[in-house]
């Protein structure tokens, strides 16, 4: 099972050290058993006189027990607490193409339901290892007693988990189809959620979403998750029934076969009760092993990049002139047999210092373009130089440190930050607070932003000034104009651009702002995944109707 291997494998000496513990709590156990067999039961010897002794190994018994329990439950929670911190890490350095491709519902089920259930089955653990000891050593005890007993009984046993282990394993196959329905249905509670203010107005689209795709994957998911526990109680059920048969058996075979003594059938009984519980808990907690099988499949699905515990920023050369794209192609991955949209080939050059303008239409590859551009996605083909030299395999990091942005689906950071990480510088803050008008809007608690009550617009200022902060040398903003009233639009081209220019960062904006596109020093159009640049009458018919022109 992989949650045992690799737990063995990162955690071998305290794993193997809470397996002596859970040994030893195996071995007292079995010697109580013994001690009232042969002082209790089996001599004539007054009960009062080994009561001190009794005592004190059912003292011992709990702490050798609870000291295990509690080692292996402290090791399963330092498991999972270094689990999700790997696979945050890891969401970290995957690559945005392949976290686009899983969608954040798949993220959140993983980050949420998947790690849930690996941590219920390590607080479950103690009880799967303990049982399985106690059994194993209750059988070589009962063996002494026995031999010819203990194989009618191990082979009583054997059947009960064999029909056990069945029972487990459709709760296994439900668990899946479980685990399926819940990516469904976080793909609904974001539908709920995002839509709500159109679902507010169109009752019908609401009810079309709640009866036909909530409650269709609602019912799966509890169709799978009754038949499951169905399973499992029935396994559950099927150990204790039989285990009471067992003790039945123990005395059949002594007083009705001749066998044994009835003091070794009691001595039988004693055991089979005593593993009673264990054995129970230990059946009960397959599921929760299964299920964290289940869910570290679904993490090995998703395919994200290795572990690393650096972030590796790698070095920039801040003194870069040019930055080229040279016969840059992309396309998405094809949706059945239709083919994906496809970029390029681009060639395009970026001077340091320029204001470049992006114009096109909606679905013409802007997007695309400018992802291509910071390096959020990677060329099929063609390559990216800076000052000549071609971004390498292991040099996307360090170039994607040049860009800062602003993107349409931005999203907000509480903590403002500056360069290599530092704080903001308080001074560029201060100033850009009047700058964009934010002055009255916003508070700050330790260079966090405490205000949550913004418009969109407002929020959009909020991205820029974060973007700011951080001083990166290329500022790519998209269509950031969008939402600002015509006041702050004219001031955000006829002011701020040039000023973020003064300040020596280049800008590569999206617009569609045709009364400002003679601001920009280049006027770049993208048109069904082709990018031209537009010159002399070109651009003066461009700046005089942007609109007719996209359409």
């Amino acid at each position: 099972m992989e949650l045992l291997r690799v737990v063995f494998r990162d955690y071998r000496w305290p794993f193997i050290g809470v397996m002596a513990l859970s040994l030893a709590s195996a071995g007292l156990g079995i010697g109580i058993i013994a001690f009232i067999n042969e002082r209790l039961i089996a001599t004539g010897e007054s009960p009062l006189s080994a009561l001190p002794q009794f005592i004190g190994l059912l003292v011992l018994l709990l702490a050798i027990s609870l000291g295990a329990q509690l080692a292996l439950t402290t090791l399963g929670h330092l498991f999972v607490y270094r689990l999700r911190g790997r696979l945050i890490k890891r969401i970290l350095d995957t690559d945005i193409e392949r976290l686009e491709q899983l969608g954040s519902a798949h993220l959140l089920a993983s980050l949420s339901s998947d790690v849930r259930n690996v941590t219920i089955a390590f607080v479950r653990l103690p009880e799967l290892v303990q049982g399985t000891i106690l059994t194993l050593a209750s059988m070589a005890y009962l063996f002494y007693l026995s031999p010819s007993m203990l194989a009618v009984t191990a082979l009583w046993v054997a059947g009960t988990m064999a029909v056990g282990w069945w029972l487990v394993s459709r709760v296994y196959r439900h668990l899946h189809y479980v685990r399926d329905s819940e990516d469904r249905l976080y793909q609904d509670y974001e539908a709920v959620i995002d839509g709500r203010k159109e679902l507010a107005l169109n009752r019908d689209r609401a009810r079309r979403l709640f009866d036909e795709v909530y409650t269709a994957n609602a019912r799966d998911y509890r169709h799978h998750i009754i038949r499951a526990d169905t399973y499992h109680l029935s396994a559950n059920n099927w150990a204790n029934i039989m285990m009471l048969g067992a003790i039945g058996v123990a005395f059949f075979l002594a007083n009705g076969l001749g066998w044994a003594s009835t003091t070794v059938a009691a001595t039988y009984a004693l055991a089979i009760l005593f593993l009673r519980t264990p054995l129970i808990q230990a059946v009960g907690a397959l599921p929760t092993l299964l299920n964290a099988q289940v869910a570290f499949e679904k993490l090995e699905a998703l395919a994200l990049a290795d572990y690393r515990a650096d972030f590796g920023t790698g070095k920039t050369t801040p003194n870069w002139q040019t930055i080229e794209l040279r016969g840059v192609t992309y396309q998405y991955p094809a949706k059945g047999e239709q083919s994906g949209f496809a970029v390029g080939p681009v060639d395009l050059t970026i001077e340091r210092g320029e204001q470049i303008f992006l114009i096109g239409g909606n679905g013409s590859g802007k997007s695309t373009l400018a992802r291509l551009l910071t390096g959020l996605y990677r060329p099929l083909e063609g390559e990216i130089l800076v000052d000549g030299l071609p971004v390498g395999v292991d040099g996307w990091n360090a170039y994607r440190q040049r860009f800062a942005s602003v993107f349409t689906d931005f999203h907000l950071f509480e903590q403002l930050i500056g360069p290599d990480g530092e704080a903001a510088d308080a001074a560029l803050l201060d100033t850009w607070l009047d700058r964009l008008g934010m002055r009255h809007k916003l508070s700050f608690t330790d260079r966090q932003v405490t205000s949550t009550q913004l418009s969109q617009g407002q929020r959009k200022r909020l991205a820029l000034l974060l973007a700011v902060c951080e001083q990166r040398d290329i500022l790519l903003l998209d269509e950031w104009a969008a939402d600002q009233d015509p006041v702050f639009r004219r001031v955000f081209y006829r002011e701020l651009l040039p000023l973020l220019c003064e300040a020596g960062h280049t800008v590569f904006a999206i617009s569609h702002d045709d009364s400002y596109f003679e601001h920009a020093d280049r006027l770049l159009e993208m048109r069904d995944g082709q990018l031209s640049e537009l010159t002399g009458e070109q651009r003066e018919h461009v700046s005089r109707d942007a609109v007719s022109r996209i359409e």
